[in-house]
């Protein structure tokens, strides 16, 4: 398995197809780069496709300090030098997303182009920080088995969460969220619970932009993607139907058009 020691921590990552340009994949919280194995498997005959774990998550290390989101950007700007991808274009969801905004602000030359999916530039509303807190308390102090049914119901759209036929995925993603380092999980999402905006410097972002929203996503509500869709002047936003919060594990065929009609478009 493919690991690469970048920033103090050691991180997993995989590396697809060999097309000349490349698509980045950044990955929620709670979870891993397993999200994102419909996108690279219809895109990577057509592009070279970079996915890991963040810090903390999935295989990566879990370190003890390191989890704020322009931290991760660092992990991931010294990733991709590492890989020699020098521009790329970046999918970015939810927690991903964030640290993509970051990311294009921070190394403009970097970053080709952005798909951001169910994410914010603003920082996180009491309400939420407050329902997490309480998550993570028992995460740390219990165990991630007491709150992974309610994890579940959080992520996913109610169309996905009734159909029969997906029962064995809601089961597979249940099981992705127990095999998480539990103190992992909770750095990592204090990172997101507790980050800055960023929304007064999305001015600073020139590339083209595509913004997803699952209009059942009740984690990350549509304003939030109309303020991004407002404030990066060459963006476009589009709707998901029937998608929660996951909406590349939802809605994957729909996701993947999108993102290759886009990145089509540009050439």
């Amino acid at each position: 398995m493919p690991y690469i020691t970048v920033n103090n921590a050691r991180l997993y990552y995989e590396d697809h197809g060999q097309g000349k340009e490349t698509i980045v994949f950044g990955h929620s919280m709670l979870f891993n780069l397993r999200m994102f194995d419909d996108q690279v498997k219809f895109l990577k005959s057509d592009y070279r496709c970079v996915l890991f774990d963040f810090r903390g998550q999935g295989k990566s290390e879990v370190t003890l300090e390191g989890y704020d989101l322009d931290n991760l950007a660092k992990d991931i700007h010294e990733l991709l030098i590492s890989l020699k991808c020098n521009t790329c274009h970046f999918v970015g969801f939810s927690m991903g997303g964030m640290v993509a905004m970051r990311l294009a602000i921070s190394h403009p030359k970097l970053i080709k182009s952005l798909i951001l999916i169910d994410t914010s530039s603003e920082p996180e509303p009491s309400s939420g920080r407050f329902r997490n807190t309480m998550m993570l308390w028992v995460a740390k102090n219990i165990g991630l088995k007491p709150i992974a049914n309610k994890v579940i119901a959080m992520f996913f759209g109610p169309s996905f969460l009734k159909d029969p036929s997906r029962r064995y995925l809601r089961k597979a993603w249940k099981i992705h969220f127990l095999s998480n380092n539990r103190m992992g999980l909770v750095r990592a999402v204090k990172g997101v619970l507790f980050r800055k905006e960023i929304t007064s410097g999305l001015h600073k972002i020139k590339v083209p932009t595509l913004i997803l929203w699952g209009d059942q996503d009740n984690l990350t509500d549509k304003k939030k993607a109309e303020i991004m869709h407002s404030n990066i002047n060459n963006s476009a936003l589009e709707i998901i139907p029937r998608a929660g919060h996951m909406s590349p594990v939802e809605e994957p065929d729909f996701v993947n058009q999108k993102i290759s009609n886009f990145l089509e478009n540009l050439e």
